[in-house]
């Protein structure tokens, strides 16, 4: 199973949130025995949900995070040893996306995760923004949708 994590950038009660998220995961992993976790590293959601996944792997097999980067800048290369000391990620993907402007790289790089995810664990509480536009995506392509900020 493929999981992508699409959420807002700023987030409040950041440790229960990711009490969600971890719940989310030990559910998938008991239920599939594995899978992978797409993020895209722009905000608090992505980089709780990396931290999620990093604290699980001490206790459930199957994980593997993989951060998905838009862009191949020295910046991002820097970005990406970052994460990788960080141990937040197993890999780093960069989807064939280079002929789009940089200005939508993310908008791209975030259509990519979700066209390649069987599963999206969202949180999104607000109709406007990158997170709302990537969950719409994810609508109108018919991935199954876990929306955390209408649990809580």
């Amino acid at each position: 199973m493929t999981v992508a994590f699409v959420g807002h950038s700023f987030l409040q009660g950041k440790n229960q949130i990711k009490e969600l998220v971890k719940n989310e995961i030990r559910r998938i992993i008991s239920s599939t025995g594995s899978a992978t976790f797409y993020f895209g590293g722009c905000g608090d959601f992505d980089y709780l949900c990396a931290r999620a996944c990093k604290e699980l792997k001490g206790e459930l097999d199957g994980i593997e995070v993989r951060y998905v980067s838009p862009y191949l800048s020295l910046t991002e290369q820097r970005k990406i040893n970052e994460i990788q000391e960080m141990g937040l990620s197993d890999a780093s993907i960069y989807p064939p996306i280079e002929e789009i402007p940089e200005r939508l790289a993310i908008i791209k790089r975030n259509e990519w995760m979700i066209s390649r995810s069987d599963l999206v664990i969202a949180w999104v509480d607000h109709s406007f923004g990158g997170a709302y536009k990537t969950l719409s995506f994810a609508k109108a392509k018919k991935k199954r949708i876990i929306n955390l900020a209408l649990l809580k």
